[in-house]
């Protein structure tokens, strides 16, 4: 599934560490609003107004305690669809 396949509901994940560019109210630039791997969910889709043709989703990303924060405009580069899993190494026997 690709992110523009997305609606307002869907789950996604910050594919990085999302800080503060000084655009966000109530908020300190340089502070950080999603760790990288971060679940949210898409509350709204619309456009940026100086260039139509990039998509910006408003995703609200779950804190520790799983409690969904403000919500934050976001890029194609700031989110993905699917959890990245970390590698699980077995040893051998």
């Amino acid at each position: 599934m690709f992110l523009e396949d997305l609606d307002i509901g869907d789950v996604v994940y910050a594919a990085k560490t999302i800080v503060d560019d000084g655009s966000i109210p109530d908020s300190m630039e340089g502070q950080v609003l999603a760790e990288t791997g971060s679940r949210g969910v898409i509350t709204m889709i619309g456009h940026l107004e100086e260039d139509p043709s990039r998509t910006v989703w408003l995703v609200r990303f779950e804190d520790q305690d799983r409690k969904l924060g403000n919500p934050i405009g976001c890029l194609a580069d700031d989110l993905v669809v699917e959890a990245k899993r970390e590698e699980i190494v077995i040893p051998a026997h």
